[in-house]
């Protein structure tokens, strides 16, 4: 077969990515921190853009320097575009939302319902009242590492084993355990091991008690040293904690060479220490959690959803500057740089603008779906996957992955990250409305809580109840939702309502 060359034309399409369409799929996945922070570094390089420091709109106010061809682009251009088979870019950025109407912002309480027209967002500075009470609860305490700094500070040690101390404080965690290897440390400081292991006692001195254990057991014993209750049998018993975490009394009174009262007065004394004596202190600054969506019950008995404005960055474009930088810039490079920075400003207000219309009308949608939800609590919480949203308000399923995901909903019945509404379906008999996952793990959890000592509920039993009341479940599938819950087994159960000591604590 001879090899000849020759010329072909073929026809075909693709999609090209342009930075713009890739800075608007990011802004959509990314959370109110995030976008925050993104905003701010946009801020510094961009000096055709500045903060909106007027009344929220999401409506934003067009520019005297902004061409009327620069509405197209994200809306129609991106609108019919299928970026679901990009391979250009990242999978997590393979798609664009829709451009759509505007959402509604008032839900009625009947689903099938028509929405309602939506025009602003409106501001809301907190969940309820004028004040965030979670917020002004929060107190910024000292850290572990600076009680033990603070603690080395005044102990008499030489130069060498301070040292030493300093670096193994660094390499305590938040529970209070040291996690460092003692060889490795002692050739890093160029010292020998003893050293590092006798300042690892002097470290265990310090206050809370039980501060630099390399485990469990060992945290346990500094705390009952200091009580002077660390005596063999207790040492026994500390050397098996597994047959305590699985109640074997007997075998543990074998290993102790006391009696099972005896045992049971040993555990009792151990469940009072802290297996974590550490977390007493503060770490990291606690940050509450702001929706991006809040949802209240209105007079008419419908459900408005509005959006966060404290959560939007509202930002402009400074046309006055830029048209002020024109008529001055001769040098090519110059005007080339200013009508970037102008096209990206412009593309980045549509972006903010486009992103929060799209929030706002899946949560709209949402919350059309689980009105009952919203109403009467999760036992009415419906199955919903993403492509059930994605049809009702024309978007794709990877655009409503992406709007649910690091965003917060306020509502009355507390405050939930949109993908919670998401749940599986579970099937009835009879062929009856499926039940929601959600709402049936939730009933499990009821069952489980209101049975008495002499009537545990076992997995079988519980599939026999649920089945009873219409819902197709199997043994493996209560098992399952029952562990995700961090309920005990049966067995479990009956050991623990019988009275028996548990270690539940130390787990």
């Amino acid at each position: 077969m001879a090899l000849t060359q020759r010329l072909e034309i073929r026809q075909g399409q693709s999609l090209v990515m342009t930075p713009q369409l890739q800075q608007a799929i990011k802004l959509l996945q990314l959370s109110n921190v995030e976008l925050a922070e993104y905003c701010e570094q946009e801020l510094e390089k961009n000096p055709l853009l500045e903060r909106d420091d007027s009344a929220p709109a999401l409506d934003t106010e067009r520019t005297p320097a902004e061409p009327a061809a620069q509405d197209e682009p994200l809306e129609a251009s991106l609108a019919r575009e299928d970026f679901s088979k990009c391979e250009e870019m990242d999978t997590a950025h393979d798609n664009l939302y829709d451009n759509d109407e505007p959402p509604s912002a008032v839900v009625p309480s009947t689903p099938n319902a028509p929405l309602a027209d939506w025009t602003t967002v409106k501001s809301s500075q907190s969940f309820e009242g004028d004040e965030d009470i979670l917020e002004s609860t929060l107190a910024d305490g000292g850290t572990l590492k600076d009680h033990l700094l603070d603690q080395l500070a005044i102990a008499a040690l030489n130069p060498e084993k301070r040292l030493i101390c300093v670096t193994l404080i660094d390499a305590v965690d938040e529970a209070g355990y040291l996690r460092a290897d003692l060889e490795e440390v002692a050739q890093r400081l160029g010292t020998e091991l003893y050293a590092v292991e006798k300042t690892v006692k002097v470290l265990q001195g310090f206050d809370p008690i039980g501060v630099g254990a390399r485990d469990l057991a060992e945290c346990l014993a500094l705390q009952l040293k200091d009580k002077d209750r660390l005596d063999p049998a207790m040492q026994a018993m500390l050397a098996h904690l597994d047959l305590v975490a699985r109640r074997d009394t007997a075998q543990l009174a074998h290993l102790c060479g006391v009696d099972a009262a005896d045992i049971a007065d040993m555990i009792a004394e151990v469940r009072n220490l802290s297996p974590k004596p550490g977390l007493s202190f503060g770490s990291e600054p606690v940050q509450p959690v702001v929706p991006d969506v809040i949802v209240r019950e209105g007079p008419d008995g419908g459900w408005h959803v509005e959006l966060n404005a404290d959560t939007l960055p509202r930002l402009l474009v400074n046309a006055r500057y830029y048209a002020k930088v024109s008529t001055h810039v001769r040098d090519k490079d110059a005007k080339i740089y200013l009508t970037e920075c102008l096209n990206n400003a412009n593309w980045l207000v549509k972006s903010l603008d486009q992103r929060a219309r799209t929030i706002l009308k899946v949560a709209s949608e949402i919350v059309r779906q689980q009105d009952g939800f919203l109403a009467y609590g999760v036992r009415h919480l419906r199955p919903l996957n993403l492509r059930a949203i994605a049809d009702a308000i024309g978007m794709h399923e990877s655009t409503v992955s992406r709007v649910t995901s690091n965003k917060y909903i306020c509502t009355p019945r507390g405050l939930f990250e949109l993908k919670y509404f998401f749940t599986a379906a579970i099937q009835s008999i009879n062929g009856a409305e499926s039940h929601s996952a959600e709402a049936v793990r939730d009933r499990i959890r009821e069952m489980i809580e209101r049975e008495g000592v002499d009537e545990v509920l076992s997995d079988d039993r519980i599939v026999a109840l649920l089945t009873a009341d219409g819902v197709n479940i199997a043994r493996r599938t209560v098992a399952k939702y029952r562990e995700a819950m961090r309920i005990p087994s049966s067995v479990e159960r009956r050991r623990l309502k019988g009275g028996e000591p548990a270690m539940a604590g130390l787990r």
